[in-house]
């Protein structure tokens, strides 16, 4: 496969590429001529192994479990959302085609067997109108002209393409604005325009190793302070669900438990009002011991949110109906 993609290739290249010997590479190739593969060597500091031209290895080289994964990636979503349904589902047919009888009934299952649901509970795709001309010009490498509308305002850019990642179910173009790339919501694109002009792509880019990066320096930058609770073992797992950066906070920091079971951890917050907000949804399972500020703001929210009910008590007729109302539940 790699004379295949690559062309003639040193044994000594060979051999760094598959992480083995020369000797190792030598008794391969012997193999593979053995097998009737046509591979032929060259001496000389220009020479190498190559194979006969014109000839080419069939997918029947895959083993089982490569063709279950390979069909893992056909799988409905995102390559409709871009415009290739047709494309993919051709390409599923043509693998099964190329597959041994043995398989073919395996394989298939993988469309009936698994789904991919990128999306939380509660939650749409967020809208793209806009994602296939974005596709276009990133595989075309064509600069691309879009009104976009940040947190602060609407501005027109001109734009570099270098990826696409979908995350959440949302779509994010991975451009380069003037030198350096940035990170762009498709679904804030309001107008986009690909352009003749071209540009050259960064050669040691990595789509991959920026996002990951990019992600864990945004995330790292939202946290900008610290609160100290005391939480029982139902609030430790509410306040997991919070995030991953959370969660890890809570597994490094978190107490031994004291008589009533209930332990002490130190998790980051953005800010005292979003904290105050997003702390509600632990309920009476934890005590906010600091920052200060953070615990009085929950009081005086949690004395305003009585006094609404007292309000509303005083203000509505008396509901003979003692019977709770039914509780909703999902199995997972």
């Amino acid at each position: 496969m790699l004379l295949q993609s690559r062309g003639r290739m040193s044994a000594f290249a060979l051999a760094r590429a598959l992480e083995v010997s020369v000797r190792t590479v030598y008794r391969d190739v012997d193999s593979l001529s053995a097998a009737g593969v046509p591979v032929y060597g060259d001496r000389g500091r220009s020479g190498g192994y190559q194979l006969r031209e014109g000839w080419r290895t069939q997918l029947t080289g895959l083993t089982s479990g490569e063709a279950r994964a390979l069909l893992m990636t056909g799988l409905p979503g995102p390559a409709k959302a871009l415009g290739l349904g047709e494309a993919a589902a051709s390409a599923h047919l043509k693998l099964l085609a190329a597959l041994p009888a043995d398989w073919r009934g395996d394989a298939e299952r993988v469309g009936a067997r698994f789904h991919l649901d990128p999306m939380s509970w509660f939650r749409g795709a967020a809208p793209a109108d806009h994602l296939r001309v974005v596709a276009e010009a990133v595989w075309g490498e064509r600069r691309l002209r879009m009104r976009y509308e940040s947190w602060t305002a609407v501005s027109d850019r001109v734009v570099d393409p270098l990826g696409l990642v979908l995350k959440g179910g949302a779509w994010y173009l991975v451009a380069r604005d003037r030198r350096e790339p940035r990170t762009f919501r498709v679904a804030a694109i309001e107008s986009a325009q690909v352009l003749d002009e071209r540009f050259v792509r960064p050669a040691r880019f990595d789509l991959a190793a920026f996002w990951t990066e990019s992600t864990r320096r945004f995330e790292e930058g939202v946290y900008r302070d610290f609160a100290t609770l005391r939480v029982s073992a139902v609030g430790l797992n509410r306040l997991r669900g919070f995030g991953p950066i959370v969660a890890q906070a809570v597994q490094r920091t978190m107490g031994p438990p004291d008589r009533q079971g209930w332990r002490q951890v130190t998790v980051p917050i953005e800010s005292v009002e979003y904290a105050a907000r997003e702390m509600l949804r632990l309920g009476d399972e934890a005590v906010v011991l600091e920052p200060a500020a953070l615990r009085d703001a929950l009081r005086a929210t949690a004395a305003q949110m009585l006094a609404a009910y007292d309000r509303a008590q005083s203000a509505s007729p008396p509901n003979r109906s003692t019977r709770p109302p039914a509780r909703r539940t999902q199995d997972g």
